[in-house]
């Protein structure tokens, strides 16, 4: 009898164990072991509003000041995250660099009339690049990175625009933070 609790407290200790020791998912980020710290530097705002209208372009618009959101957006997205502490300049070993090149709102659901527009699509499109500071070397850069949000005008689920930039807003930055910390 004394045995088959010995072996019982054995097992359920054995089975703890392993449950603690896990599979090995971590959290923290590829890149956390090499860089540790990242200045943001201000995005600019690259958006052409000097170009004549066409079919292509007839859903680019302009937001004043979206270059200053994207880049309170990314600072705060970074401090969430926390795998990349932002720093000033002068103490970071890394600098993500960033362009907002296109503010699009496109149509994307039409009402029954074929006229009224009952949902829009906001993308927020960016060149960013990051770079090793010490050495001033090109880590990676993406051009046309792409933060999105739709939403309806119409019905229970509708939202103001004001909203829907805030969302592709938070897409952006989050995808930017994610792309900064993932090595792939």
């Amino acid at each position: 009898m004394r045995k088959k609790i010995i072996y019982s407290g054995l097992c359920v200790l054995g089975s703890v164990l392993l449950l603690l020791s896990g599979c090995g998912y971590t959290t923290r980020s590829a890149i956390g072991g090499k860089y540790r710290t990242i200045y943001i530097t201000p995005f600019i705002n690259k958006i052409d509003i000097t170009q004549e209208a066409d079919a292509a372009s007839k859903y680019v618009i302009y937001r004043p000041q979206i270059e200053t959101d994207v880049t309170r957006r990314v600072i705060n997205r970074f401090l969430f995250d926390g795998n990349l502490k932002p720093v000033k300049e002068e103490t970071a070993e890394v600098a993500l660099k960033g362009e907002v090149v296109e503010f699009r709102k496109d149509p994307v659901r039409y009402a029954s009339n074929e006229e009224d527009v009952e949902e829009y699509r906001v993308n927020l499109i960016v060149n960013i690049s990051l770079w090793n500071k010490k050495e001033n070397k090109l880590i990676w850069e993406e051009n046309r990175f792409t933060g999105q949000t739709s939403y309806f005008v119409t019905g229970n689920q509708a939202i103001t625009e004001a909203q829907a930039v805030t969302n592709s807003l938070d897409d952006l930055a989050r995808r930017i933070v994610e792309r900064a910390v993932e090595q792939w």
